[in-house]
């Protein structure tokens, strides 16, 4: 009597194998898992992390010095206000780069082989997103320390900077949902990069971040003012320098919690349908 093979099916015998109960708990211990695969990539790749460190750099630079004394008279009182903007600004453009990484995973075929493995289908997102998110907590890090060297002191203290980068990392991560389904549905990674510009653009810069909706057209205001990316760059204002908290924090986690809700099943679902 010959064996039976209890290897997994792959998918070229037209199968995928996931785990016989999905829990939850299932769930987040594979995407854990997987997350550990995506650090490990930023150590592969350290010219990733050079970019991470020197985008900060060239966005402080150009904007406080460039546009400062135009925007506000003298480039100190503008650099207190744009270091929470500029923070966001940072961590919401490095979101493209998880539709990005994914959109590649699945071009050389890394996809097709989770698919095969007995895992919660959704393991691999979780853990590239969760993995990316180390990735901005460098941005975030490089930016303080930029803004820390030009004179930018926070009078909410260490405290409310950490909150602050809480607060921005959590809206990154259901942003992440968004650029991942992004990554899905696009065909090639440079198309990801095409359409995730054209949804981050006009959310980072119609918002607070570099200017106040109070000195924007009477057309443009309210929806400046109603952009998610304002309510969290607001939230990191008042943390980091003093002001109203409590509004503008609780739109930014039912921001989180709607896009996170949308964007969360359409990945998942783009992803168990992408070959």
């Amino acid at each position: 009597m010959s064996a039976v093979s209890t290897r997994p099916r792959t998918l070229q015998e037209g199968v995928t194998v996931a785990p016989a109960n999905i829990t939850p708990l299932t769930t987040v211990q594979h995407g854990l898992q997987l997350t550990w695969r995506s650090v490990l990539k930023i150590k592969a790749n350290p010219e990733e992390v050079f970019g991470l460190m020197l985008q900060p750099v060239m966005f402080v630079t150009l904007f406080v010095f460039v546009f400062g004394q135009a925007m506000m008279g003298d480039w100190q009182t503008y650099r207190d206000f744009l270091m929470p903007g500029i923070i966001a600004q940072s961590v919401i453009f490095a979101t493209m780069g998880t539709g990005f990484s994914l959109s590649q995973d699945v071009e050389k075929g890394i996809f097709d082989r989770f698919r095969s493995l007995p895992i919660a289908r959704s393991a691999p997102l979780i853990g590239a997103i969760l993995g990316d998110l180390v990735r901005y907590a460098i941005t975030v890090v490089m930016v303080m320390a930029v803004g820390l060297a030009i004179g930018f002191r926070p009078e909410g203290g260490a405290v409310g900077v950490l909150l602050a980068s809480a607060l921005v990392l959590l809206f990154a991560f259901a942003l992440c949902w968004m650029s991942a389904f992004v990554g899905m549905i696009v065909r090639t990674p440079m198309a990801v990069q095409s359409f995730a510009m054209i949804l981050l653009f006009p959310l980072t810069f119609g918002s607070s971040t570099f200017v106040s909706p109070d000195d924007m057209p009477g057309w443009l205001a309210p929806i400046a003012a109603n952009n998610p990316v304002t309510h969290v760059v607001d939230a990191m204002r008042a943390l980091m320098l003093g002001g109203d908290v409590a509004g503008p924090v609780a739109w930014t986690l039912v921001w989180t919690v709607v896009i996170t809700a949308i964007f969360f099943p359409l990945a998942v679902w783009a992803y168990r349908r992408r070959s």
